[in-house]
């Protein structure tokens, strides 16, 4: 899965995220890979298909990439398509795609060569009649025989992971049509409290523990920016001294904790654990 990484420069400009795999550069892992712990992302939910302009960046048409010219279809309508897909993980994750936004390997997204960025495709494996609808913010793969370029979580639901490859069908999902539709009403609603449980209360992580309450909240904004999760500083006081405590929570439950715990660890943060906070009765 070569790709070649180019940068997002305007007098420059063509492709930047997943148009190179040959571990140089940027890059410093030799080979993908999946997530160093076990995730379970089988509730991870589709993109919900919504009107977006083009991005600024990645519809460049032509383009070329490794000797190859490449067009950009005007319209992701009535695009439909049989060939194999393969999967791209860690080594992109929180690197730039080709349209300028940042690589989750545990967003439901996909890398195509000839698809407007954004575009949403179902794509369903023929192999086990699994399906998922993904956003396609990508450019690739730039091989003969590969279709699609699919995110971890997307292979993941597919269950292709083991194989690397499946074969699949690509099918243009239209915001306002009835596909899309219902993808909306099968998006997860949040679960209300439990019975008894104070809306303070609940799980959350321990992130990290500062003697100045100045860098507790700058880690503290840091995190709300980065997971979208309740971030608090709490003081305690230990051996006379103050600490601020930095945790991460009452969790919404939106994302597996795997996938917290994987960010923390990539942001620096690789001690995170299960705390109580007050009024969760634990």
């Amino acid at each position: 899965m070569n790709r070649l990484l180019l940068p997002l420069l305007a007098l420059a400009l063509a492709l930047v995220g997943c148009a190179s795999r040959d571990g140089g550069g940027r890059y410093s892992m030799q080979r993908d890979r999946g997530p160093d712990r076990v995730v379970d992302l089988a509730h991870v939910p589709d993109a919900v298909p919504r009107s977006e302009p083009l991005s600024r960046w990645g519809n460049k048409s032509p383009y070329e990439v490794l000797g190859k010219r490449y067009y950009v279809l005007p319209s992701a309508e009535g695009y439909r398509a049989r060939g194999n897909a393969s999967w791209y993980g860690k080594k992109f994750h929180g690197h730039t795609t080709s349209n300028g936004e940042i690589y989750d390997m545990y967003q439901m997204t996909a890398a195509h060569k000839s698809l407007p960025l954004p575009s949403f495709v179902k794509v369903t494996n023929l192999e086990n009649g699994r399906q998922v609808i993904v956003r396609v913010n990508d450019r690739g793969p730039f091989h003969a025989d590969r279709l699609i370029d699919l995110s971890y979580a997307a292979a993941y639901r597919l269950g292709m992971l083991q194989n690397g490859t499946a074969r699949v069908e690509v099918e243009a999902i239209m915001p306002g049509s009835s596909e899309a539709v219902l993808a909306q009403s099968r998006q997860p609603r949040p679960a209300p409290p439990a019975a008894g449980q104070a809306a303070s209360g609940g799980r959350s992580l321990q992130v990290a523990a500062f003697s100045t309450e100045s860098k507790a909240q700058a880690v503290a904004a840091r995190l709300l920016g980065l997971l979208q999760e309740p971030v608090q500083v709490r003081p305690v006081q230990r051996d006379a001294r103050t600490l601020y405590r930095v945790q991460l929570g009452p969790l919404s439950g939106n994302r597996p904790l795997g996938w917290i715990l994987e960010q923390l660890d990539a942001a620096g943060f690789p001690g995170a654990h299960l705390v109580d906070l007050p009024g969760s009765g634990g």
